[in-house]
């Protein structure tokens, strides 16, 4: 029997009850390594752990003023490693703000309500699957 990694996923909220309400739905759901942090700061001192996706919450300074938001922590990550895919959450349903996220190299953007977890489970398998393509890509151009 092949004994294969789980993914480590990052999962970064300042709302305690939804931070803890995905950690109970990636727990029981999937069969992920999962850390949660309440700040991007937090987050960012973790980085070395080498997340395979990091899942982002937009307005991170809503409890915290002083906080850095989620844009910024965004940026923060991409600058440290641009390969660790960053799906963006947030309660914001306005396309500008999507847009901006992907602008900062989001690999998603998710508004938070009740589908919120099917969607975050869609977003990782197809980040997975881009991630299998670009590697048999480049595999072949190697090969060429």
């Amino acid at each position: 029997m092949m004994n294969e990694k789980k993914i480590l996923l990052f999962l970064v909220d300042d709302d305690p009850l939804f931070l803890k309400s995905l950690e109970i739905e990636f727990s029981q759901n999937t069969e992920s390594a999962i850390m949660t942090f309440a700040t991007g700061e937090k987050c960012l001192e973790n980085l070395s752990r080498n997340p395979d996706i990091v899942i982002l919450d937009y307005y991170l300074n809503s409890v915290d003023k002083n906080a850095i938001n989620g844009l910024e922590i965004l940026d923060r990550i991409k600058t440290a490693n641009p390969l660790i895919p960053v799906v963006m959450l947030s309660s914001q349903d306005k396309i500008e703000v999507a847009v901006n996220c992907m602008k900062h190299q989001a690999f998603d953007y998710i508004v938070k309500s009740e589908t919120a977890f099917i969607r975050l489970q869609k977003a990782i398998t197809t980040i997975f699957h881009y991630q299998k393509i670009e590697k048999a890509l480049s595999w072949y151009m190697e090969k060429m």
